[in-house]
């Protein structure tokens, strides 16, 4: 069974690249009925953030990655905190020392600081006798416990990038466990994913030269390499790689610009992944379907708040009509005071226009009041109309819709007696339509038709702003 693992450190808000890990590797356990994993990573005390725990949580709650294991929902593989599991790790890297795979360093931090200028620590500690080690140790002297890593190359298999060769002149004699007996992030990522049968492993591109010290762990402590996924560099808009500290969003920023977390997971499938008939809009289950490892993508990702807008769109088109009302309701009802407009109304009328929620208050704002507008807004090309058109339009159905009853008063009679109106004038539909809607919305685009728009403002409102078009227009 594959089993795969998000494993986050507490250090702040959750960021886009975070996210598309999660996402990732839930889609690969799910797309094959594995199992997805959530294991917090804590071992680095100096960055750990109050409260960030919880963020991890509720950021796969809101976007429905639902792991199997884990730390507040257990799981046969327990504990899910790294901090929980520290005597596991210290074994591991004496028995590395006895394989002469690893090896103590004393070097004190004035003798690193040293050595800044060098790609590489220089290996002082390696040539230490025993004698000298036990006299060290004996003395309670701070120490840290390096990897070994030998000459020579290693050739490693990546399910996104093929084959890769590093030179182990590239790789430096990394630290398994830290002065405060802690292990550092790699090696307890190894240990762990060990300890809890993970198949395979998804990160960023940039640590692809450092999967040969991962081998190499694995490999000297007779653990089975688990299969690696790549994921490609996640740029932000300005061309480098998304950060926090350059202004790039976090997953919370976005839902509190109005992102649907619908609608934000969709889009973060797509940085770095591709559907092969070139579909954008997906619902969670239908990309665990049809998510395949083989369409995930070398090149680097362009996180486009644009397209994400776009894709936010897609998704409030598709809600259902009550979902959406009530998720615009508090917005219609800040935006629109005029008592006896139907706000389910307007909400079914601006759904499919909008990108976000928000941006529903410029489509309703000349409900309450019609925006003062230029008679140039009565010209339309297309339509072909103009002022004179438009006056005569006015004129001609303002005593038409005053001779309408209120219980008549409704879409289809007053579309209708429109057209009557323009056969009777020897016009088009939209050159009566047209100036209709101007002189109701005073917009150059409105929710709704013009028929629409009168049932919306009601008989009296709409007699009224005809009248106001005409004057303006006289």
């Amino acid at each position: 069974m594959v089993r795969s693992r998000f494993a986050p450190s507490p250090t702040g808000q959750m960021h886009i690249g975070g996210l598309r890990s999660a996402l990732f590797e839930y889609l690969i356990a799910k797309h094959v009925n594995g199992t997805f994993i959530l294991r917090i990573e804590d071992t680095d005390q100096s960055r750990y953030v109050e409260g960030a725990v919880d963020v991890i949580y509720n950021s796969l709650r809101i976007t429905g990655l639902a792991y199997d294991e884990g730390p507040d929902v257990g799981g046969g593989f327990g504990p899910y905190i790294q901090s929980e599991r520290k005597d596991s790790y210290l074994p591991c890297a004496n028995e590395l020392i006895k394989k002469g795979k690893a090896y103590y360093c004393f070097c004190s931090k004035e003798r690193l600081d040293q050595l800044e200028d060098q790609q590489k620590y220089d290996r002082h500690c390696l040539g230490l006798s025993q004698n000298e080690i036990d006299a060290h140790l004996a003395n309670d002297d701070p120490f840290v416990i390096r990897q070994l890593i030998p000459e020579g190359k290693t050739t490693f298999h990546d399910e996104v990038y093929g084959d890769i060769t590093i030179d182990h002149e590239e790789i430096e004699d990394q630290i398994l466990i830290k002065s405060d007996g802690m292990p550092t992030y790699n090696f307890a990522n190894v240990v762990d994913d060990h300890a809890m049968a993970i198949t395979h492993v998804v990160r960023g591109s940039e640590y692809l030269t450092s999967t040969p010290k991962y081998n190499m762990l694995y490999e000297s402590l007779g653990w089975k390499v688990p299969a690696y996924i790549h994921l490609p560099l996640l740029l932000s808009g300005h061309g480098g790689k998304m950060s926090k500290r350059k202004g790039d969003p976090s997953f919370q920023d976005l839902l509190d610009q109005g992102h649907l977390p619908a609608a934000i997971v969709n889009y973060v499938a797509f940085l770095g992944w591709s559907c092969p008939d070139n579909r954008e809009y997906f619902t969670l289950p239908e990309l665990v379907e049809a998510f395949d490892i083989k369409h995930i993508s070398k090149s680097p990702s362009l996180f486009d708040p644009k397209k994400l807008a776009w894709m936010n769109g897609e998704h409030i088109k598709r809600l259902p009509e009550d979902t959406f009302y009530n998720m615009a309701l508090p917005t219609l009802q800040s935006a629109i005071k005029t008592p006896g407009i139907d706000l389910r109304e307007v909400a079914r009328l601006v759904q499919s226009r909008i990108h976000f929620v928000k941006d529903s208050i410029e489509l309703v704002d000349f409900i309450d009041r019609l925006p003062g507008y230029d008679t140039e807004l009565f010209t339309h090309k297309k339509m072909k109309t103009n002022a004179e058109v438009a006056l005569t339009a006015l004129e001609a159905i303002i005593p038409i819709y005053e001779g309408i009853g209120t219980n008549d008063w409704v879409n289809d009679s007053l579309y209708a007696a429109a057209v009557e109106c323009g056969k009777t004038l020897g016009f088009k539909n939209s050159q009566v339509l047209w100036p209709i809607r101007t002189a109701l919305s005073g917009k150059p685009s409105s929710p709704c038709g013009a028929s629409e728009l009168c049932v919306l403002l009601g008989k009296e409102e709409s007699i009224k702003r005809l009248k106001a078009g005409a004057v303006k227009l006289a």
